[in-house]
């Protein structure tokens, strides 16, 4: 309705004489002035249907978001007018009705980076967050499913990292925050309303009044915070905003485009947006700002869909990157990396086994551990710490093998920890011994 006023109005701005059809339209004489209409596909489908519409002489229907196929029942009415649709990602909602079969052509305007340069959209700004998605499931739409995400993102290890991004990358700036399940956005709200953070949360199911309270809200508070599904992917314009959180996974080209779209709004001193990626989206689609055949997309959308690429694709090329708080508690330890891959290509050359990988990592960690503390309470303490650079290391690990399952894998990483205690244990003592012994033969030197 919102969008329905604004292209009303502008349209009497360029002198076109218009009106718009809503709920509370029930007849259009055949002999009215307007030489334009403004109306929702539904809503005008129902008054059609009616037949208390006379449009029978309509030369041209311009379809908004024409992506989407519901106005593919307004055809019959209109079986000699013109289509030209507008969307900003010319890919069919629905892959069984690609838009070649509806549209003749299509006209490529303007790339987000030309119309960055030229001032049109503010520049975004992404920060992306490497996230398993292994455990997500894929619906008969093709996207992920709400109840596998609300699983993996209401984790306390999600919600973590949702609040540190935020934290690190958006503190004190307006923030959209969009989750793929509406269980999903609610313990997002009651996340940040336990640290403290101005937050309100919004799904389809709120009540109109609260809704535009909300919305108020959220326009007149500098550093407000609103979690939300997809309700405000379309049809929200709210050019403040300056961050946008991706708290959910997509397949879907169209919405990744909808979802960082909300913040490319430009305004005088607002020349840049913060795109915090926590779904692997980008690695998925390109950055926003990327050059895009849309050309191919539209003669072939199977092809791209197809070539998209996967999740064990985009999870192989992660790095575990130590955290800056953790690295300084190993900060005699000049080098915490560990190339799992170039370890077990090693072992296959030398003929060792598998596990000799494994093996390795143990003892380097132990060694990170021992050489940082005092005792060996305080280094099983530290080794602790390090579980997700373990779990990393594992996963990459159980990756080069032929096959793993889940319960395997997280039998190896248990078997690590203890393992890793163990070692630390057995080295600790000779370690610091040798430690004062080179230390000895120091002070006789000198």
């Amino acid at each position: 309705i919102e969008l329905s006023k604004q292209t009303s109005k502008m349209l009497k701005s360029f002198g076109v004489r218009n009106t718009i059809i809503d709920s509370n339209v029930k007849e259009m004489p055949a002999n009215d002035d307007f030489t334009c209409y403004v109306a929702m596909v539904e809503t005008l489908n129902n008054r059609l249907k009616d037949k208390k519409f006379h449009m029978e002489d309509i030369g041209l229907v311009i379809v908004d978001e024409a992506h989407y196929n519901s106005f593919r029942k307004l055809f019959t009415f209109f079986k000699d007018s013109l289509f030209l649709g507008v969307t900003a990602t010319p890919l069919s909602s629905n892959i069984e009705l690609p838009m070649y079969e509806t549209y003749n052509e299509l006209i490529v305007g303007e790339p987000i980076q030309a119309l960055i340069d030229k001032g049109f959209l503010a520049k975004a700004v992404m920060y992306g967050y490497d996230v398993e998605l292994t455990s997500l499931k894929l619906g008969i739409n093709g996207d992920y499913t709400v109840g596998s995400s609300d699983e993996l993102y209401s984790r306390a290890a999600m919600q973590d990292l949702l609040v540190q991004s935020y934290e690190s990358r958006s503190k004190g700036k307006k923030t959209l925050i969009f989750n793929n399940g509406i269980n999903t956005s609610l313990y997002v709200y009651e996340t940040f309303r336990a640290a403290g953070l101005p937050i309100k949360h919004l799904d389809n199911r709120t009540p109109e009044v609260e809704r535009k309270k909300i919305l108020s809200w959220f326009k007149k508070t500098p550093d407000a915070i609103l979690t939300s599904v997809s309700i405000l992917t379309t049809g929200f314009d709210e050019p403040t905003v300056e961050t946008i959180i991706l708290n959910r996974a997509t397949r879907s080209l169209t919405l990744y485009f909808q979802m960082i779209g909300r913040g490319s709004r430009k305004l005088p001193g607002k020349d840049i947006f913060t795109v915090i990626d926590l779904g692997n989206n980008a690695a998925r689609f390109g950055l926003w700002s990327d050059p895009i055949d849309w050309q191919h997309i539209f003669k072939s959308p199977d092809y791209f869909l197809e070539h998209l690429r996967g999740d064990a694709e985009i999870e192989s090329h992660h790095v575990y990157v130590m955290p800056d708080e953790l690295r300084a508690k190993f900060e005699k330890t000049a080098d915490v990396t560990f190339n799992v891959d170039e370890e077990y290509q090693k072992a296959m050359e030398t003929n060792l086994r598998p596990k000799s990988v494994i093996e390795n990592s143990i003892r380097q960690h132990a060694i990170m551990c021992i050489e940082n503390t005092e005792s060996i309470s305080e280094a099983r303490k530290l080794s602790k710490e390090l579980e997700p650079d373990i779990e990393f290391r594992v996963k990459l690990y159980a990756r080069l093998l032929t096959k793993t399952s889940k319960n395997y894998k997280e039998w190896l990483v248990d078997d690590y920890k203890g393992r890793l205690s163990t070692m630390i244990a057995k080295m600790f003592n000779k370690f610091h011994s040798e430690e004062s012994e080179d230390e000895a033969v120091e002070l006789k030197e000198l």
